[in-house]
C-alpha cells in the first residue's frame, strides 16, 4: 500500500469514527429531547396537554431547543471568533453569529415557557454536562 493509499484509507477510517460518534450524540440528543418533551406536557396538565395551542408552543420550544444544539456544536467547531476573506487583501475576523442567535433563541425559549407557566424541565438541568448532543 503507497502513501497515496494509506492517507485515503485514514481518511475513511476518520469519517466512519466521527459518523459513529455523531450518531451516538443524535441518539442521547433524542432520549434528552423525548424527556424534555415529557417533562413539559406533564407540567401543563391534564386539563391543557390536549390543547393544540399548548402542543404546537411546546413542539416550537423544543425545535429551539435543537437549534440551540446546533448553535453550540457551531460555536465548539469554529470558535467565537471565525474568518472572512472577501477578496485578496480583504480578510479578517469576526464573532461567530452563533453566539448572537443562541442567545435570541434562548430568549425565546423562556418566553414560550413563561406564556406557558412552566419551568425549564429538569432533564435540561440534570443532563447538561456540557456534552453537545448534535
Amino acid at each position: 500500500m503507497n502513501d497515496k493509499d494509506l492517507a485515503k484509507a485514514e481518511d475513511i477510517a476518520k469519517e466512519i469514527e466521527e459518523g459513529k460518534l455523531r450518531e451516538e450524540r443524535y441518539k442521547k440528543r433524542t432520549r434528552r429531547r423525548n424527556k424534555i418533551e415529557r417533562d413539559l406536557l406533564e407540567q401543563l396538565g391534564e386539563e391543557n396537554k390536549n390543547d393544540s395551542h399548548y402542543k404546537e408552543l411546546i413542539k416550537d420550544y423544543l425545535f429551539m431547543w435543537d437549534t440551540i444544539q446546533e448553535l453550540k456544536l457551531d460555536i465548539k467547531e469554529r470558535g467565537v471568533s471565525v474568518f472572512w476573506q472577501n477578496g485578496e487583501h480583504q480578510k479578517g475576523y469576526k464573532k461567530n453569529d452563533s453566539i448572537r442567535e443562541m442567545t435570541t433563541v434562548s430568549n425565546q425559549m423562556l418566553k414560550i415557557l413563561s406564556d406557558l407557566g412552566l419551568k425549564p424541565s429538569k432533564a435540561e438541568k440534570d443532563g447538561d454536562d456540557g456534552e453537545i448532543l448534535l
